[in-house]
């Protein structure tokens, strides 16, 4: 069975939490639903799949082809076909020669290029969203 698992980013101190599925603290709530709730924090589940070092794999994660050298890009759930997708491609297909290199909150810096290289409205549009705040 698929381990379920959650972590959630800090806006405000800028630091995450892990596995608040089961956390009751202070600091950030004292329920998962005050969690989800919060404004401040960006919860982000646990993929139930690892990189090729054996890290596990997150929403928000950026991952690197270590076979092409190159940033391949950040995961996240694609609602239409209900998996996890890393840039073009679904995170299983992605995972078989990548690593965690970061996430999209402290290394956002690493998918500058990537955007860069992209057109509106085309699959990096949520990224720039994030990086720039708003539409191109």
């Amino acid at each position: 069975m698929r381990e379920i698992k959650f972590r959630a980013w800090d806006t405000s101190t800028e630091r995450y939490y892990y596995n608040v599925q089961a956390t009751h603290d202070a600091d950030i709530g004292d329920s998962f639903q005050n969690i989800l709730d919060n404004d401040e924090l960006i919860v982000e589940q646990y993929t139930g799949m690892t990189d090729a070092d054996g890290v596990e794999i997150c929403e928000g994660d950026i991952l690197k082809d270590f076979d092409e050298n190159g940033i391949v890009g950040f995961v996240e759930y694609d609602e239409a076909y209900g998996e996890y997708s890393c840039g073009d491609d679904s995170l299983y297909e992605a995972t078989r020669c990548c690593v965690v290199i970061g996430n999209i909150h402290k290394h956002a810096d690493l998918l500058v290029d990537d955007i860069n290289r992209m057109i509106p409205d085309d699959i990096g549009n949520d990224i720039h969203e994030f990086l720039h705040g708003g539409d191109k």
